[in-house]
């Protein structure tokens, strides 16, 4: 996906992530309650080698005032067998519980069904993580199971993850 995107919602406009964004974006994700979920040595220099990854697509999420608030990403599965997208995403602590993560991800979920053509998506948040679950569960994603021991934890340890699904014709305000 070559083109730049943008993808005006309701609260805030997702555009493709840039160099620029760099500073702003690092910033956010060293603060502690992102940095609990995204972690990562040098920010910095992951940030750089994210931008050079094009099998994920990373949006930069604005607010209403073009202030970026966060980040919101996501990968395809092309096998027509299992096609599907799965997201991922980060809001600035500061502007949690203000509906810029719900509103970027429901943006983010009707670009993808609508003219992505997906007809299923997934979220993979940490069971711990209960803020991001209500958060996703709002906009129409489902549990489906827990991976267990899913992911490496700061500490070393393994810890669960939720797997998330939203079909196509069950989101909400479809049809």
């Amino acid at each position: 996906m070559s083109e730049p995107l943008v993808l005006p919602g309701t609260r805030v406009r997702l555009r493709t992530t840039t160099a620029d964004d760099k500073t702003a974006l690092v910033s956010i994700r060293s603060t502690p309650a992102v940095h609990r979920w995204w972690r990562g040595v040098d920010l910095s220099a992951e940030f750089d080698d994210d931008l050079a990854d094009h099998d994920v697509v990373r949006l930069t999420i604005e607010d209403p005032d073009g202030a970026i608030v966060g980040l919101v990403q996501f990968t395809e599965e092309e096998d027509p067998d299992y096609r599907h997208a799965g997201i991922d995403i980060y809001i600035d602590p500061s502007h949690h519980r203000r509906g810029f993560a719900s509103d970027a991800i429901r943006t983010l979920v009707d670009y993808l069904v609508e003219v992505r053509g997906h007809h299923r998506l997934i979220i993979d948040p940490s069971v711990d993580n209960h803020a991001a679950i209500g958060c996703y569960a709002g906009v129409g994603f489902e549990p489906v199971g827990v991976m267990r021991a899913y992911e490496r934890r700061g500490d070393g340890t393994w810890g669960d993850g939720l797997l998330m699904e939203l079909v196509a014709e069950d989101r909400i305000g479809s049809g």
